[in-house]
């Protein structure tokens, strides 16, 4: 009997981020990666992202939260995943302010009419932290490339750390590059240990970035929000922006506000339920069925 076999999800998405939340508070049972692969595929229950809730560790918190990526591995941030499992727990409470607790933090967040507000914590640029595989001499700028080595296509990254690593490498037009091309080579690069996130972004203005993201553990997505918040404070930390920016997704638009007044950058985003269902030993095996109600 397949672990998850009869558990009942649910699919939101946020910014078109394909997020499954699992309720695991009442049977706090773990989620197989081979079950999450299973459930990943294309015609099954395709999705970037399981955000698995898991009974509060902290009095004052909804839920201990586990994220699941698409290959089974575990990620320490998601914040279109945050805002969604935010909307699913006001909505199931009525509350409007919600805390849930992960391996990455505390994540503060907001549910307002107009979208959902998510305090990502503070972004951490040591190399340490990232991490990178040994010390570097500015994390603003890491000596690493990608394509021809006398015409490089890429170079030059900011590295961050946002409850993942994030690559960012600042380009003249994001849709120019074919990241689906040097997206899974520079994920597994071996200066970054535990992977990365590698994003494309196309500084617009002072108050508007463009991103394209190939996320660790997911491939290309239409959103991944901790890239939003990495590009954004990496940006500014650089000077090529302010602290509050626009930043334009395939999937959409997150605003990102790196308060001065404690470092925290606040993502203010959408997210949207799509459908209830139940998980069966079909979906999480070699063949499938979807159960909606």
């Amino acid at each position: 009997m397949a672990a998850l076999e009869n558990r009942s999800f649910v699919k939101m998405n946020g910014l078109g981020n394909e997020i499954v939340v699992l309720d695991l508070r009442d049977a706090p049972l773990p989620v197989p990666p081979a079950e999450a692969r299973a459930l990943a595929r294309p015609d099954v229950l395709p999705f970037d992202q399981i955000m698995a809730l898991y009974p509060p560790r902290q009095p004052d918190t909804a839920a201990f939260v586990r994220i699941i990526n698409a290959d089974g591995s575990e990620a320490g941030a998601c914040g279109n995943g945050t805002r969604c499992i935010a909307l699913y727990e006001a909505a199931r409470t009525g509350r409007q302010h919600v805390v849930f607790e992960s391996v990455a933090g505390r994540l503060d967040c907001t549910v307002e009419p107009d979208g959902v507000t998510a305090d990502m914590g503070v972004p951490h640029f040591g190399w340490a932290a990232i991490p990178l595989a040994g010390p570097v001499a500015d994390t603003r700028a890491l000596e690493l490339q990608a394509g021809p080595s006398d015409a490089p296509v890429l170079r030059a990254p900011a590295v961050v750390n946002v409850g993942n690593p994030h690559a960012i490498f600042w380009v003249p037009d994001v849709e120019a590059i074919d990241l689906a091309h040097y997206g899974p080579e520079l994920e597994h690069h071996p200066i970054f240990p535990e992977r990365a996130n590698i994003s494309l972004a196309q500084v617009v203005s002072p108050e508007h970035i463009v991103l394209k993201v190939w996320e660790r553990g997911a491939g290309l997505t239409r959103a991944c929000g901790s890239a939003a918040c990495a590009a954004a404070v990496s940006a500014a930390r650089l000077g090529l922006t302010g602290r509050r920016v626009r930043v334009t997704l395939p999937g959409g638009d997150l605003m990102i506000d790196w308060r001065a007044s404690d470092d925290h950058i606040l993502m203010t985003g959408p997210a949207e339920h799509e459908f209830d269902g139940r998980l069966t030993a079909a979906m999480l095996g070699d063949s499938f069925r979807v159960e909606a109600n």
